[in-house]
């Protein structure tokens, strides 16, 4: 894709799929790679900005003998959550409308 993806439409994307359902890791990575080209590498260090701004939480549980980290979502992520889809509503309409040739207001 040749567009690239700012840290705040990450941290959107996260929460999104964290507010499904509780995720580990590799799984997060698996679901945001079927739309976005992103690694492990770069999604763990939004998981901790994340979990430090207290907008998900991390559980363990166990998994074949192993801790699996779990990721959820709390009341101030979901707050966010909605910050992030308006504010993504307004850049997505402005976007169209000049990729479409449309005239703005402000121009």
């Amino acid at each position: 894709m040749a567009f690239q993806i700012g840290s705040a439409l990450l941290d959107a994307c996260v929460l999104a799929v964290v507010e499904r359902r509780d995720v580990y890791g590799y799984e997060l990575t698996a679901q945001m790679r079927n739309v976005i080209d992103v690694s492990e590498s770069t999604l763990y260090p939004v998981l901790r900005r994340l979990q430090k701004e207290e907008y998900v939480l991390t559980y363990d549980s166990p998994i074949n003998g192993r801790n699996r980290r779990y990721y959820t979502i709390t009341a101030a992520g979901r707050q966010q959550l909605e910050n992030y889809r308006a504010d993504w509503e307004s850049y997505r309409s402005g976007i169209d409308s000049l990729m479409k040739g449309e005239t703005t207001e402000n121009a």
